[in-house]
C-alpha cells in the first residue's frame, strides 16, 4: 500500500467479526483524512484519531494543516490509501432568513457543505473499494433534523449530507465500506464560545442538557465509527446533541425536574 508520498506501508492486523460473530482478522484502518481540521471540531477529531494510533492527514483552507485546499473547488491529491474519510469542512456562519438570502450565500453553503463533502468522500472511495475496507463519516448537524432559523442554506445542506450518506452506504456495503453521518448539536468550539453572552444564555436555556456539546464527545463517536468494531453500523444518522432534537414542552406546570 502506498502513502501520499509514494512510500509503501504495511497495514496492521486487528480482530474483526464474521457473519457468525467469530473473531477473524482484517486490516486496521491505519490512515485517516479529516477536512476542516485547522481548529475546532476538526482539530479534536484529528487529535482523537491520532491518539487511537492512526496516521492522520489534515485538510483545511486555513494554514496549519497537511494539505491546504478548498474542498469545494480545488483538485484533491491522490488519496487511494485513505481508510477513514471524515468530511468535516463546512461553512457555519451564513446568517440570513430565506426571504433575504442571496444566491451567492446559498451557493457557497451548497458548494462547501454538500459538494465539498461529496468530493471528499469520492476522492477516497476507489482505494477503499479496491481494498474492500473503508469508513466514510460525514459531519451533518442537528439542524438537518430540526431546521435552524436564519440558516436555511446550512440546514438544507446538512440534510443533504444525510441523503448522500444513505446512498454511499447502500452502494458500498458489499465492498466492506461503511458510511455514517454524525449530527452534532451546539459544540463548545472557539467560535461558539465567542458568541455574545446574551445569545449563549438563550441557547443554554433551551438545550435539554443545559450545556454545550464538547468536541471530544463528538470525536469519541467518530473514533468508534472508524473502528473495526463498527463494521455493521452503516447508513446511520447519529446525533450528539444533548437532546437538542427532543421536545421539552409539556402540559404541566412550569416547574422543572
Amino acid at each position: 500500500m502506498s502513502t501520499a508520498h509514494g512510500e509503501r506501508r504495511r497495514p496492521r492486523r486487528v480482530a474483526a467479526f464474521d457473519a457468525g460473530g467469530r473473531a477473524g482478522a482484517c486490516s486496521l484502518a491505519v490512515k485517516a483524512l479529516v477536512t476542516g481540521a485547522a481548529r475546532g471540531l476538526g482539530a479534536a477529531i484529528a487529535a482523537r484519531l491520532r491518539h487511537d494510533g492512526m496516521e492522520v492527514v489534515t485538510v483545511d483552507v486555513a494554514a496549519g494543516c497537511d494539505l491546504r485546499l478548498d474542498v469545494a473547488r480545488d483538485p484533491f491529491p491522490q488519496l487511494g490509501d485513505v481508510d477513514v474519510c471524515v468530511a468535516n469542512a463546512a461553512i457555519t456562519t451564513t446568517i440570513a432568513p430565506a426571504h433575504r438570502m442571496t444566491p451567492e450565500q446559498w451557493q457557497r453553503d451548497v458548494d462547501v457543505n454538500l459538494t465539498g463533502a461529496f468530493r471528499t468522500a469520492q476522492a477516497c472511495l476507489s482505494g477503499m473499494r479496491e481494498r474492500r475496507f473503508g469508513r466514510i463519516i460525514a459531519i451533518s448537524s442537528a439542524a438537518a433534523r430540526t431546521g435552524l432559523r436564519g440558516q436555511v442554506a446550512y440546514s438544507a445542506t446538512k440534510a443533504g449530507v444525510i441523503g448522500m450518506i444513505l446512498t454511499l452506504a447502500a452502494e458500498n456495503a458489499r465492498h466492506g465500506i461503511t458510511a455514517n453521518a454524525v449530527l452534532p448539536g451546539l459544540i463548545a468550539t472557539e467560535q461558539v464560545r465567542a458568541m455574545p453572552a446574551e445569545i449563549m444564555r438563550r441557547w443554554l436555556e433551551v438545550l435539554p442538557a443545559g450545556r454545550l456539546v464538547e468536541p471530544a464527545e463528538v470525536a469519541a463517536l467518530i473514533a468508534f465509527l472508524a473502528s473495526p468494531a463498527a463494521g455493521s453500523i452503516t447508513g446511520e444518522a447519529i446525533g450528539v446533541d444533548g437532546g437538542m432534537h427532543l421536545s421539552t414542552v409539556d402540559f404541566g406546570s412550569q416547574r422543572r425536574d
